[in-house]
């Protein structure tokens, strides 16, 4: 028989299935068919056979996965590890490094250590590390452990830390008081179906938490959410602005897995007012011209007065009749409201223009006081001030009876 022939007499069937366990990861390699023609040959298979081993068992390591976890600096974090049916009684813990006793951070033995705290849930096999007060020596790899007799269970962990603000780009958006202003937020496609929310501030890590708004609710007070999901833009219209909504707001959109992507918005509401804003003090008795101007594209509306602290509530004022007339300058873009006679009564505050839309920056508001001029009469013998015998002392004084109030 040829040396050749021999081991053909000797076909060693190597393996037909391997299984290998790898972590309780079960991973089925099947070597089928391994014939061996020669003493030579064999050993040349069995050093291959060995090789391809070894990227199989590098591979099943890497088919078992990491767990990628983002946090934000100075807030917290929490690391969920699931681990297989039967080792909810085993103990669990979460450590650094190689892993050693000196590594071991937390374990559910002593749940609660330094800045760590480790919940258990035997119900869905998943227990979770909370890490607090992040900071940047805390990012890294970490491991979750299972102990068991042997070798203990790994997952490998590898935390991130971002800055806990937002965001590089802002879109700044203008209006004013009473006005209604719509904050529009772009997002991806494939985020059509995911939780829209606004917050204000710059912090991601507390906006959902504290949104004025979500595409859940959409109506919340003077907040309205719509969403379009083929433009890929959810608005946010805030009503009855104010000068306290001014400030920063953050568009979110919810990611199940990672951190939440957001957008940023700064917002200033400016006070609506005018094209001139005046305080006008005057003596009851005599009398007063008010001017008001107004943009030379209004030359030809008719031009009103009335009085009232908002613009929205304010009585017209009959002017041409009585004390009050008026006289427009075309050419200097103004007209002037003259009073004959002031009264106690006309203090206040006036608005003044040509403009019935009542468009900001088209008007004159006018702030008016008036004082009150009184007579004394003194007999002789009487001592007011300096006493002059014989004569009749008349003392004159300014009294203010109004003063100016400021609205939106």
């Amino acid at each position: 028989m040829e040396e050749s022939a021999i081991p053909s007499l000797l076909i060693v069937q190597l393996c037909t299935s391997l299984l290998i366990a790898l972590q309780d990861h079960r991973v089925c390699i099947i070597l089928s068919n391994l014939t061996f023609q020669s003493a030579k040959a064999k050993m040349w298979s069995l050093q291959n056979l060995l090789f391809i081993l070894c990227i199989v068992l590098r591979c099943v390591t890497c088919a078992v996965g990491v767990i990628h976890v983002t946090g934000y600096v100075g807030r917290e974090v929490n690391v969920s590890c699931s681990y297989n049916e039967g080792y909810e009684s085993y103990e669990k813990y979460l450590c650094k490094n190689d892993c050693g006793s000196d590594d071991v951070l937390i374990t559910t033995s002593n749940s609660v250590k330094n800045k760590y705290r480790v919940h258990d849930d035997k119900t869905a096999r998943m227990f979770t590390t909370t890490i607090t007060d992040l900071q940047s020596v805390d990012a890294g790899k970490y491991w979750c452990g299972v102990s068991r007799s042997g070798k203990d269970i790994y997952t490998e962990v590898k935390l991130k830390l971002v800055s806990d603000s937002c965001c590089d780009t802002v879109t700044k958006v203008q209006s004013y008081e009473g006005h209604s202003e719509s904050l529009s937020c772009r997002y991806e496609s494939q985020y059509q179906n995911s939780l829209k929310y606004i917050c204000r501030g710059n912090r991601p890590s507390t906006c959902l938490q504290q949104a004025l708004i979500t595409s859940d609710t959409k109506q919340n007070g003077r907040f309205r959410l719509d969403d379009d999901k083929v433009l890929g833009t959810f608005t946010v219209n805030i009503s009855s602005l104010t000068q306290n909504d001014s400030g920063s707001y953050l568009c979110g959109v919810q990611r199940n897995s990672e951190l939440d992507v957001f957008s940023a918005v700064e917002l200033n509401v400016e006070e609506w007012c005018c094209v001139k804003s005046t305080k006008i003090n005057g003596t009851a008795g005599h009398p007063l011209t008010l001017q008001c101007p107004y943009p030379p594209q209004y030359r030809h509306n008719s031009k009103f007065l009335c009085k009232g602290d908002h613009r929205n509530n304010c009585t017209k004022m009959a002017v041409s009749q009585r004390r009050f007339t008026l006289q427009d300058n075309a050419t200097s873009s103004s007209f002037m409201i003259k009073i004959t006679a002031l009264e106690a009564g006309d203090a206040g505050t006036y608005w003044c223009g040509t403009d019935s839309q009542w468009r900001v920056g088209n008007y004159t508001k006018i702030e008016l006081s008036v004082f009150l001029q009184h007579t004394s009469t003194v007999t002789p013998g009487t001592t007011v001030g300096t006493r002059i015998p014989g004569k009749t002392i008349t003392d004159t004084e300014n009294t203010c009876v109004s003063v100016s109030v400021y609205f939106s």
